[in-house]
């Protein structure tokens, strides 16, 4: 275990140093972002993380934040400096860390905890937080969070949906959190690394519509508390917060729940996501907090987190290409490599077609998002392709490979299980 942490530690530190000896920082103003982050990787250092309840103190001198919305042409697929270092150190992450994790992490159906320490030396938390509260974000960064869950998920998209819940909850405070909320749960965030996040949105009912939800929140002299069941929760158990919907006065919303005994558990695993620890969470009047005021949108909220699932689904379908040409071209049959065979090829070719057509709905979606503008049919739409073309490109993976790809012996079977969520998970993430 201490080899693992030793690991973690040297590939994230030798990371961010490599990055902070670029001139491109003082250009971008990123470099307090990574000197901050070099701290608090060395830091954290060989803490052994704990599952004990986390304290959250709110911070009087904390005022309200809302990242201000980002001016620019709509239609501009090309990358900002910062955008393509930050989705090249995240490719980089993706193929030496997660990849190499993710077969071993699926069959296991356990989480690695040196991802938690791999993720502390990333800093990959700094890049949601508020430059208030040191972190990178200045105004809304949607497409680079994007980008960013893209890169992560062609290393694994279990794995990618582990690492991205704390990440997101802390984009979904940022973006919606009242002000109360924001000074009790941001800072903490930005003290302490350690801290875990998730989502608790899905219900287990057949045809699960999240405007329509079992549980509900009450109020009772300005306290709130949620009863009600709560399935496929990511990293459920270890989570020190979650945001969990409810119906309230007859509509969706979304309050803050912290750890407690008023929280019972069940394991359970799903057909993918198995890194992910997915389980079941009851609740029974448990003590909650309204997450925002009246300047949520609860729809708003779940289409960023269907993006997240979409922006996944497009690495991990990327990541499937990649893996049936390598294969292609070096399997044989009758004296030449099989990517030879029309079917083959054009099964492939509709492959990459298919990953533009939905990098192109997500990225517009985002892009409106990020500029303020309604997004909502954008997202829509962007779910419905990337749901039946991710499925489909994940069938035809394990088609190509025939019999080895209904083995474990290679990853596209798992990338084929995972890929179901994209069509079955609502929010459970936040760009």
């Amino acid at each position: 275990m201490n080899d693992m942490v030793n690991k973690a530690q040297g590939f994230g530190l030798s990371l961010l140093t490599k990055i902070a000896g670029s001139d491109v920082l003082d250009q971008l103003k990123l470099r307090k972002f990574v000197e901050k982050s070099l701290y608090q990787g060395s830091k954290a250092g060989f803490k052994t993380l704990n599952k004990t309840q986390k304290v959250f103190k709110p911070q009087n001198n904390i005022h309200k934040q809302r990242l201000p919305n980002q001016s620019k042409s709509l239609f501009d697929l090309s990358l900002s400096e910062e955008q393509q270092m930050t989705s090249d150190a995240m490719a980089q992450f993706a193929r030496e860390v997660l990849y190499p994790l993710a077969q071993s992490a699926d069959q296991n159906e356990k989480f690695p905890s040196e991802l938690y320490q791999y993720s502390i030396e990333l800093g990959l938390n700094f890049y949601a937080l508020p430059e208030a509260l040191g972190g990178v974000a200045a105004e809304k960064n949607i497409i680079s969070n994007i980008l960013i869950a893209e890169q992560l998920a062609q290393g694994d998209f279990s794995l990618s949906a582990g690492l991205l819940s704390t990440f997101s909850v802390i984009n979904a405070i940022t973006q919606w959190g009242s002000e109360q909320i924001q000074s009790k749960y941001l800072p903490s965030f930005a003290e302490d690394a350690e801290i875990q996040g998730s989502f608790a949105v899905q219900e287990a009912t057949p045809a699960f519509n999240p405007f329509k939800l079992k549980t509900k929140a009450v109020e009772n002299n300005g306290l709130y508390s949620i009863t009600g069941e709560k399935t496929l929760v990511l990293l459920g158990e270890s989570a020190d917060v979650l945001l969990v919907s409810a119906e309230f006065e007859g509509r969706p919303d979304v309050f803050a729940v912290t750890r407690n005994h008023c929280i019972t558990v069940k394991k359970t695993p799903a057909m993918g996501l198995k890194a992910a620890e997915t389980v079941t969470l009851h609740f029974d009047n448990t003590p909650a907090e309204r997450l925002g005021d009246d300047d949520f949108d609860y729809a708003a909220f779940l289409n960023l987190g269907n993006l997240m699932w979409c922006a996944m689904a497009i690495g991990t379908c990327e990541a499937v290409k990649k893996y049936c040409i390598q294969y292609a071209n070096e399997r044989t049959a009758f004296g030449e490599p099989i990517s030879h065979r029309q079917s083959v090829a054009f099964m492939i070719a509709d492959m990459a077609i298919e990953i533009d057509a939905m990098r192109m709905l997500v990225l517009n979606a985002a892009s409106l998002a990020e500029s303020g503008k309604p997004f909502h049919r954008e997202a829509y739409l962007a779910r419905l392709l990337c749901a039946e073309k991710s499925m489909k490109i994940g069938t035809d993976g394990v088609q190509i490979l025939g019999g080895h790809g209904f083995t474990k012996e290679h990853p596209v079977e798992r990338w084929y299980r995972d890929l179901r969520a994209t069509a079955i998970m609502h929010s459970g993430l936040h760009a």
